[in-house]
């Protein structure tokens, strides 16, 4: 079926919706461009904001009906290009759907519309001594849709685990229009674990309506710790000997020199600016139980070779130390014209040897890297920095993204911790799969979406876009590039 005008389009869109909330307009249309990816920019053919799921229901059966694709957005935080439009498409934001339905402290959970934002759970929350534990970096602007669909993770995962940890329950509106209800209240369900299938599939087999989320009690102690260190292998060391100790922190951060100053000047936290890398620790738990293991930390940390140590025990002396964590990314922002934001995960014994690579590959390349680590988990943020004026130093920071996703899947890791596959890393998922693990891949969107029209071209790469690259699967053939060969 030929896919209509846009004109002929936007009059159907209009007929579904009142007209504010189709946005045609060329210079409207702008901000849809790209999400937090801003290097791939692509402009809808039109933008839809519902806010009833009757509107999208209509909105799907026609475009089911006229063979239109659609892509759902967020709050257009993603990092990977998830929400990246497409020029012959219905650009679906689900901002509007807002809405806190129901906080149940007895229960210790919360209802919510996709396009609550990530901060707004715990506040709502805080009444009850409650709150929401999966935390990234962009909380004060996330949706929980969003997170959802990107599977999103923080730096508290360590201890309370990603999003798909604590998400309970789905509903899902297919492209045939039928609302699935996934999970619920109770701890376990029947059947295959259809939530962790769900979580993390980027839009692409369905559209997330609400989510039921489980909340934390508020610990009654918390104390951070920042202890810093004259090389970054002794700081990474010590991640592994704190957690051999038994030692399960709630948040455990690793930053680098760049990283640190970059921060430093941006919020003044009082990092250490001499200091070849950072650890933050974040302990928290009954009042004697945190004293006990604050202490044992605290001798590990020297034990390391930590020189400076400082500890925050008030509210507001640890908001110091965790804000300049939080600003790694626009701290990064002020240390050149643009930067490149990787994400993988490596097994945290490897922090050290893959950190040491990421530096001689710097030096390849002549980019500089801030490196931002949750190290309890072994999930990487290499931040490379370049100037997209420079011809070619976009390209050669994609080179170079590239190498450390190799690596990270040739140290028995993964192409991404949190940020998702989107289009920014297609290539990397036919190194990390083979075909016959694929085809499972593209079964599975087959089964949710017959038509293919829900967020196409994203997460998972066709196998001849993979026969095109020359990727083999790390297992069982030759990687791409030489050096790796010893990993």
């Amino acid at each position: 079926m030929d896919r209509p005008t846009s004109s002929d389009l936007v009059t159907a869109l209009r007929r579904l919706l009142p007209a504010e909330q189709v946005i045609h307009d060329t210079e409207a249309l702008r901000p849809y461009e790209c999400d937090a990816l801003s290097v791939k920019r692509r402009r809808p053919q039109v933008v839809c904001l519902p806010d009833t799921v009757d509107q999208l229901r209509a909105i799907l059966k026609l475009c089911r009906e006229r063979n239109v694709p659609i892509v759902a957005r967020g709050a257009g935080t993603g990092l990977s290009g998830g929400a990246l439009p497409l020029e012959q498409g219905v650009l679906l934001s689900l901002a509007r759907f807002s809405r806190i339905l129901e906080i149940d402290p007895r229960n210790r959970t919360a209802r919510l519309e996709p396009g609550v934002r990530n901060i707004a759970i715990s506040e709502a929350a805080a009444p009850h001594g409650l709150y929401y534990a999966p935390d990234p970096s962009s909380q004060i602007a996330c949706t929980i849709g969003g997170n959802v669909a990107e599977n999103a993770g923080g730096v508290h995962c360590l201890k309370y685990g990603l999003t798909v940890h604590n998400v309970l329950g789905l509903k899902i509106l297919t492209l045939e229009g039928e609302l699935l209800e996934i999970g619920g209240q109770a701890l376990d369900g029947a059947g295959y674990d259809l939530l962790a299938l769900y979580t993390g599939s980027e839009g692409l087999l369905g559209l997330i309506t609400e989510i039921t989320v489980k909340l934390l009690p508020r610990p009654a102690a918390v104390t951070v710790m920042l202890a810093a260190f004259p090389s970054i292998a002794a700081a990474a060391e010590t991640v592994t000997r704190i957690l051999a100790a038994g030692i399960v922190p709630a948040g455990l951060e690793l930053m680098d020199r760049l990283a640190v100053q970059a921060a430093e000047d941006y919020v003044h936290a009082g990092y250490p600016r001499d200091a070849a890398a950072v650890l933050l620790c974040e302990l928290d738990g009954g009042e004697a139980e945190l004293e006990a293991q604050a202490g044992h930390l605290a001798s590990l940390l020297r034990a390391g070779g930590a020189q400076d140590i400082q500890r925050a025990d008030t509210p507001e002396e640890r908001a110091r130390l965790w804000a300049g964590r939080k600003a790694a990314f626009p701290a990064a922002g002020r240390l050149a014209p643009d930067y490149y934001c990787m994400d993988g995960t490596i097994p945290r014994r490897c922090l050290a040897e893959v950190l040491e690579q990421i530096g001689r590959w710097s030096e390849e390349y002549g980019l500089r890297v801030a490196n931002v680590f949750h190290a309890g988990d072994g999930n990487l943020h290499p931040l490379i920095l370049y100037d997209a004026a420079r011809p070619g130093e976009l390209e050669k920071a994609e080179a170079f993204g590239a190498r450390i996703l190799e690596l990270c899947v040739a140290k028995g890791g993964s192409i991404t911790g949190e940020h998702g596959v989107g289009v920014e890393k297609l290539d990397g998922m036919c190194v990390q799969f083979d075909a016959a693990e694929l085809n499972q891949f593209h079964r599975i969107k087959e089964a949710c979406d017959p038509l293919g029209l829900l967020n196409p071209g994203k997460a998972v790469p066709s196998l001849h876009r993979c026969a095109e690259l020359g990727a083999m699967h790390v297992h069982g053939g030759k990687l791409p590039f030489p050096e790796l060969e010893r990993f």
